[in-house]
This record gives C-alpha cells, structure tokens and sequence, in this order.
C-alpha cells in the first residue's frame, strides 16, 4: 500500500526533500520516496508500506534514475525481511520491476545475499533483516561518495577538454540529487562547474515524452541558483549549428562490456550531433552501472513503455498509475506509437565515461574491463 502524506509547495524551501529514506513508524518500517511524478509542482512523499507498492512507484517513475533504483532495491529488499514477506520472492517482483536499468537488479542482489548469508550463518530473521537494512544503507552512503567523486573528476575533465571555464553544458533527462543517494551523475559534474563559476549556461532538453529534464532538471536547476535554459528536445541541432554547445553530459542506466551506452531516449541524437559538431560528449555514470556480463549494445534489453505516454498528455501529479483515456489526447483515437524508454549510443560517439574511479577515454573494451578491475576487485559476480 502507498500513500502521499507531506506536501511542500514548490519554491517555499531551499532544499528539496530526500529522494528516499527509511523511515521506523509504529506500525512498522515504510520506504519513504519524493514523488518524481508531482514535480515540479509540489513536494509529495509517497509511503511504501511492501514490496508491490514499490514496484508500482519503480514502474510509474514515481522513483527513477539509475543510482537510485539501486538504493531502492535494496531497500525493498529490507522492508520485505523486515516486515516478514518472502525476500526470495520480493527479489525477484523488484528485479523485474524496469529491464533497462542494470543498478536495480544490483542492488537487489546486494541486499538479498546480505540476508541469505546472515540466514545460512544461524541468524535469525529479525536479525537477518537488519543486515539487509545495514547493506543497503551501505550501498546509499556508497551512493553519495561516488556521486561526489564524479563531480570532482568531471569538473577536471571538462576543464582540461574546455580550458578557460564558462562552460556551455547540454544535458538530457534528469541525473542530479532526484536520481542518486549524493548530487548525483552529469548534473552533479554541472553544478560542481557552477559552484566552481564556470558554469556559464546549463541548456536543459525537455525530454519528451515524459518531460524529465523540464520538471526535474529544470526544478533541480532552479532550485541551486544555476543558469539555465529549457529547449525542447528536436531545439538541439540549431542550438549545436549555432556553436553554443560546449559539451553534452549525460548520464547512463546500463553501460554494457564494450562500452556502449543506454540512456534516456534521445540521447544517441545528442552523440551524433556532438559528433558532427567535435563537442565533447561525456558519460557520467558510477561503475555499478556498468554490466560486464552484457557484451555489445546489441544485447541491451531496451524497455518499451505504453504508447499513450506519447498519444496522451498526462498533468504531472497525475501520471503515476494514468490508464489509457486518462490523458488530454494529442493524436487520432487508434494512432500506434512507438515509445521505447531509451536508446543505446555505440562507444566510439562516447568522448569519455567519468566514474567514482575516474574518467576513460578513449572509451573501449579493455579499458571497460580494467576500470572494473580496478573498482570492484571479486565482485564482478555482483554486476551480473
């Protein structure tokens, strides 16, 4: 069961509350999350009280962006040991919940092996669902650290890629504080330019057809006093023909062996244009995300979302659980559409790819597997 319960106006505080947390009411835990899909509007908090009520906000965007569905996994791994559900069982519906984005099912794995080894080591299940607790608290601090490296590391690249600062940055979907347990992945490398004031415009792509970069990155945007300015995603080529594009940043939500990247639909366009145009196109993503066990971008299951996300104009506040109908129609009753969720940019479009480890480029094979190596030593069986 869910429910919104704390609602701020939009623009009251400074700062936003927390994408998620984990919360002790006296009926038991609940995972708390900052419902994506009211921004930028209000600030609602969405009360997950199981693991079902998870997997709808995971599927309706209500919590979305790759870091965090990581933390959330595991999370929601720990609120079924804790209220006393089938964790095998819950693993799995979590795993499922969105095919793309390769840190959920990592977290989930991270957390449910915590409380199989506390299980077959002799602990008891109240004691067996505090370590999944602790692991994923675990992988949310390791969440805000990596966050905070590739701010520091991306910054350094940019500067050495764009000598003298006042940086042009192009960025798609949303990958700030709303997507990670820190300041997140491309935004945080933007807003670390900004505080450094060498950030002289932020261009933010609405990102059609749910409009994450408009009520997100917009929202975050604001929020820390940046300059920015909204464009709608087809804007980006004059933009680029124009030469005010000093360099894309994105982030990624499955990077497979060879380097290939999958993003939020629309940003392989960005790389051919950043291609044509010779502006750096820069992937920012912790090594979580990268799935060794996934060779090519061939092999990136990529999710296809329902059709009337592009047929039906849905009010944000009113996406999460929208039926078909539900929206102010933009196309013919009947019209067929074709909504896949991301695309996959092949590695030699990709400039670099920052991590909490630093930054590859040029971005290949070998170099994928050593950055692994380096970052996760006997743990690739995890990233499977």
């Amino acid at each position: 069961m869910a429910d919104e319960y704390a609602q701020t106006p939009f623009g009251v505080e400074p700062s936003m509350l927390p994408s998620i947390r984990w919360d002790e009411l006296p009926e038991g835990p609940v995972l708390v999350l900052l419902d994506q899909t009211r921004l930028p509007a209000e600030e609602a908090e969405r009360v997950c009280t199981d693991v079902p009520a998870l997997v709808l906000a995971i599927r309706t965007l209500a919590v979305r962006g790759a870091p965090l569905l990581g933390v959330a996994g595991a999370y929601g791994v720990a609120l079924a040991a804790a209220r006393g559900y089938d964790v095998e069982d819950a693993a799995e519906q979590l795993a499922r919940a969105r095919p793309t984005a390769v840190n959920l099912g990592y977290g989930v794995r991270r957390a449910r092996d915590a409380y199989r080894a506390a299980v077959e080591s002799g602990a008891g299940l109240e004691k067996a669902a505090a370590v999944a607790l602790a692991e994923a608290r675990r992988l949310h601090r390791e969440d805000a650290e990596a966050s905070t490296q590739m701010a520091e590391f991306g910054l350094t690249l940019l500067d050495e890629l764009l000598p003298g600062g006042s940086h042009r940055i192009l960025t798609h979907c949303n990958t700030g504080a709303l997507v990670s347990g820190g300041e997140g992945t491309a935004f945080a490398v933007a807003l670390s330019a900004h505080r450094a004031g060498r950030l002289r415009r932020l261009w933010v792509d609405e990102t059609r057809p749910l409009l994450q970069g408009a009520r997100l990155t917009a929202y975050e945007a604001a929020r820390n006093g940046m300059a920015y300015t909204l464009l709608t995603d087809n804007a980006a080529g004059s933009l680029f023909a124009a030469g005010e594009v000093d360099a894309v940043l994105i982030g990624a939500d499955r990077i497979a062996a060879d380097g290939s990247v999958a993003n939020k639909v629309g940003s392989y366009p960005l790389a051919v244009l950043a291609k044509y145009h010779h502006v750096p196109f820069v992937v920012v993503a912790p090594t979580t995300t990268i799935d060794l066990s996934t060779p090519d971008g061939a092999s990136i299951e990529v999710e296809q979302r329902p059709g009337q996300e592009v047929t039906e104009f849905v009010a944000p506040g009113a996406a999460a659980g929208a039926e078909p109908g539900g929206g102010v129609p933009v196309a013919p009753l009947g019209t067929q559409a074709y909504n896949p969720a991301f695309d996959v940019t092949p590695p030699e479009l990709v400039t670099a790819i920052v991590t909490e480890f630093g930054a590859l480029s040029p971005v290949t094979r070998d170099g994928i597997a050593e950055l692994c190596a380096r970052s996760r030593p006997g743990n690739d069986e995890l990233m499977g």
